[in-house]
């Protein structure tokens, strides 16, 4: 027989998550919404005080570029996700590129954005290398797409999809573009 405590009313008392969610239930959808932008501002908050944001950064930097230059996978380093990117030219009209996108927005230009760090690319080449920092957030899309400007036409050529989840980067699609798949 389990020896789970009772209530006062004979049943098992609530989980954690069962009170929360019980809670969450009861607000106006306007409240709900309030809290969602509360929840995220601390996540966001708390990412940013508990990381070493300068030091993530320079190893970033010292790791996260293909010998191509071309930026590698993101990776969660403690409470943030680390975010490469690049652009590599060989002359104004041809560049290949590779930059990530959170939740269908450029990492630039996302509201999730903590910092984000530019040197100029390395050797002979013309272009930039980036670094990204955002929070590790539950549920976060991220989108990795490689691309190539050719001809005055940019286009993407692969594209990997991960997920936040449980804390941990998840892959969850890849695909290749065909010959018409733009990109700005």
């Amino acid at each position: 027989m389990d020896d789970i405590p009772l209530d006062q009313s004979g049943q098992p008392p609530l989980t954690q998550s069962e009170m929360w969610s019980f809670f969450v239930q009861e607000l106006s959808d306007e409240e709900l919404s309030k809290l969602g932008v509360s929840i995220f501002e601390e996540q966001r908050q708390r990412a940013i005080a508990e990381g070493d944001q300068e030091e993530i950064i320079a190893k970033a930097f010292e790791i996260g570029f293909e010998r191509s230059g071309l930026g590698v996978m993101p990776w969660i380093e403690g409470p943030l996700l680390v975010c490469p990117g690049s652009l590599i030219s060989k002359s104004q009209g041809s560049h290949r590129c590779r930059f990530v996108s959170i939740n269908q927005e450029w990492v630039w230009q996302s509201s999730m954005l903590i910092t984000e760090s530019k040197r100029p690319g390395q050797g002979s080449d013309k272009g930039f290398r980036a670094i990204a920092l955002l929070p590790v957030i539950e549920g976060t899309a991220v989108d990795i797409v490689s691309g190539r400007l050719q001809s005055g036409e940019h286009r993407a050529q692969k594209v990997v999809s991960l997920e936040v989840s449980d804390g941990k980067l998840l892959q969850v699609d890849t695909r290749v573009i065909s010959n018409g798949g733009h990109h700005h």
